[in-house]
């Protein structure tokens, strides 16, 4: 049994995982995950603290949009933050703050909410307000 294994359950598998950045390096005690447990579920993970621990989770599914922002300094380091809007009560946003290849990560989590979305039969409602 793997590590993703146990801390998941059974069948687990980790499809993206990252830490916070300073200045390129990972050196932060904020750690980001997407796991897939087949038949089950996607689910993003961002766990915060060393001695004790903070896990706020955001199923795929949820996830509606996708920003991407990215510094002078992220762009020579190739690291940005990619905020996750969702319509999660509890958690609407999930911020990935300074993390490695932002435009791949942000293309990964696209296209699994929008897989997560068609098995869920799962249609996110766009809203757009008209000045009349």
């Amino acid at each position: 049994m793997t590590g993703i294994e146990k801390k998941y359950g059974e069948g687990a598998e980790l499809l993206w995982k990252d830490r916070k950045r300073y200045f390129g390096l990972p050196l932060s005690f904020t750690k980001y995950s997407l796991v897939k447990k087949p038949g089950a579920w996607v689910k993003v993970f961002l766990n915060v603290g060393l001695l004790s621990s903070r896990i706020d989770e955001i199923n795929a599914y949820r996830i509606c949009d996708i920003r991407m922002k990215q510094s002078l300094l992220g762009k020579m380091f190739n690291y940005g933050d990619i905020v996750l809007l969702s319509s999660d009560e509890s958690q609407p946003t999930l911020l990935l703050k300074n993390i490695k290849n932002p435009y791949q990560v942000r293309e990964l989590f696209s296209t699994v909410a929008e897989e997560q979305r068609k098995l869920n039969n799962i249609r996110v409602a766009e809203f757009h307000s008209h000045d009349d």
